[in-house]
């Protein structure tokens, strides 16, 4: 058993849940058992927990048969313990307790799994002087640095099989049928399963649509004999006109829409075409469920890692898949970050060429 500079140390899963979070809490916790002697703390419902002191250390057993399953044993919540900090009654702050429980437990380093929010924090509690590695967890794929995180694929195929089932149902009606996929600030959910579906149009958040362009490729598409349209939205897609709307602007007219995004183009396209329009939002879907064997296999590399980076030491950074390796890139390079698709991406240009409209 190789000699580790971490003898115990907490793990904990936060923001929204993803297919592959158990999969790497295994990966983790195993080679840090198996190969160092480890102790392992599980600290449950995120950042939340390391707050309220809840945790417990876990055991081989723990981690058994956990390969295959969806959502975290561990529990998760958004708690961002330095988003506008409150002292409580004791004039303590998060940040005052998350110390102490670390201190308390005995904790020589943290694991933090989850998108960028749970790594942003992650790089402040580093900052704050504890000694933190993260992994990279989103269906949205956005995070800078690493070529994909895990969930990602899981949600791509789990889109694709939905939007695989609407083109039935599309045809046999002659319908355009409307596809809300997640993807809040970058697309490249839509982008792939929008693809990967042969969606007939594509809307993301990277390029502002318009209306009329959408409606003139349907039409071409109709006269064409092709009565039936399978449109792909990110739920973060906008008009050329909000594009144009500053931030606050922009959000005022998202709080003032009655229905999603999804719904929006619907009626939109209806109105433009005069073809019935049909909405199917797939929500949460795409974050339940078995991860694919992809995604297994990514969240056990970067897992074991993890614990390697853990053992040598090498703190203040997340684990990334760089040109097919796992690699340590420093937290503060990824906080606050969003990894967009760019305009110039070879996936866009590819489903341009085989005759999907982008909306512009």
């Amino acid at each position: 058993m190789e000699k580790s500079k971490v003898k115990r140390f907490g793990i904990l899963t936060s923001g929204g849940d993803a297919p592959g979070l158990n999969t790497a809490i295994r990966g983790v916790a195993r080679a840090a058992i198996e190969q160092y002697g480890m102790e392992v703390v599980g600290i449950q419902n995120g950042y939340r927990g390391l707050i309220q002191g809840n945790a417990r250390q876990m055991f081989s057993a723990d981690f058994s048969g956990i390969l295959t399953r969806g959502g975290t044993i561990l529990g998760t919540s958004r708690e961002k313990p330095f988003k506008n900090p409150l002292p409580d009654r004791d004039g303590k702050l998060p940040i005052d307790h998350i110390k102490e429980n670390y201190e308390k437990w005995g904790l020589d380093a943290l694991v933090v799994l989850g998108g960028n929010g749970t790594n942003t924090t992650g790089s402040l509690l580093a900052q704050a002087g504890l000694n933190v590695i993260g992994l990279p967890k989103t269906i949205d794929n956005d995070l800078l640095h690493t070529d994909v995180t895990f969930g990602f694929h899981t949600a791509v195929t789990i889109a694709t099989e939905a939007i695989d089932r609407i083109h039935t149902t599309a045809h046999s009606h002659n319908r355009i049928m409307v596809i809300e996929v997640m993807g809040h600030k970058a697309g490249w959910l839509g982008l792939y399963s929008g693809v990967a579906g042969g969606g007939d149009v594509i809307l993301l958040p990277e390029i502002p649509y318009n209306i009329d362009s959408i409606a003139q490729h349907l039409k071409k598409r109709c006269d064409a004999g092709k009565e039936f349209s399978i449109v792909v939205v990110a739920e973060g897609a906008l008009s050329e006109t909000e594009a144009l709307m500053d931030k606050k602007t922009f959000k005022k007219s998202r709080q003032a829409m009655q229905y999603s995004i999804g719904y929006r183009v619907a009626h939109e396209l209806e109105s433009a075409t005069g073809i019935e329009s049909r909405v199917t939002v797939l929500g949460y879907v795409q974050r339940g469920g078995t991860p694919v064997p992809y995604d297994r296999a990514l969240a056990t590399l970067l897992g074991t890692e993890a614990v390697h980076m853990l053992a040598r030491g090498e703190f203040g950074k997340m684990v990334a898949l760089q040109n097919g390796r796992a690699i340590g890139v420093p937290l503060e390079d990824v906080a606050g970050k969003i990894k967009k698709v760019p305009l110039d991406s070879q996936m866009i240009q590819a489903g341009r060429e085989v005759g999907t409209c982008f909306g512009d």
